[in-house]
C-alpha cells in the first residue's frame, strides 16, 4: 500500500485482476523538469468539482484511479505548494493517460 492512504501501490502496470472490458482507468505520471515526483497527492474530482478520491504518487510519480465513464479533473498537490489541475475523460475499456508537469 502507498504510505499515507489506503490505496494500493501505484505502479505503471495494471494489476492482473483488472479487466479493462469492465473498468474505466485514469492513470498518469507527475513530473518536475522531466523527473518523476514521488509523494505528491493526486485527487480525483468529478464533473462538478467534488472530491471523489485521492492517492499518493509512487517513487516513479505514478497514480491511478478507477472511475465511472465521464469527465473528471485530476488535481495534483505536490511538494513546494504546487497545485495543477488536468482535465481527463474516462471511458470503459480504456486507460485515460495523464501527464502532469509541475
Amino acid at each position: 500500500m502507498s504510505q499515507g492512504c489506503a490505496a494500493p501501490a501505484q505502479t505503471a502496470h495494471l494489476p492482473a485482476t483488472v479487466d479493462l472490458g469492465n473498468e474505466a482507468v485514469i492513470q498518469g505520471t507527475v513530473l518536475r523538469g522531466g523527473d518523476p515526483v514521488s509523494g505528491a497527492y493526486a485527487r480525483l474530482l468529478d464533473a462538478s468539482g467534488e472530491f471523489t478520491a485521492e492517492v499518493v504518487t509512487s517513487e516513479e510519480g505514478i497514480f491511478r484511479f478507477f472511475a465511472a465513464d465521464g469527465d473528471w479533473t485530476v488535481r495534483v498537490l505536490a511538494p513546494g505548494g504546487v497545485s495543477v489541475d488536468s482535465a481527463v475523460t474516462a471511458k470503459t475499456g480504456e486507460i485515460a493517460g495523464v501527464e502532469v508537469a509541475i
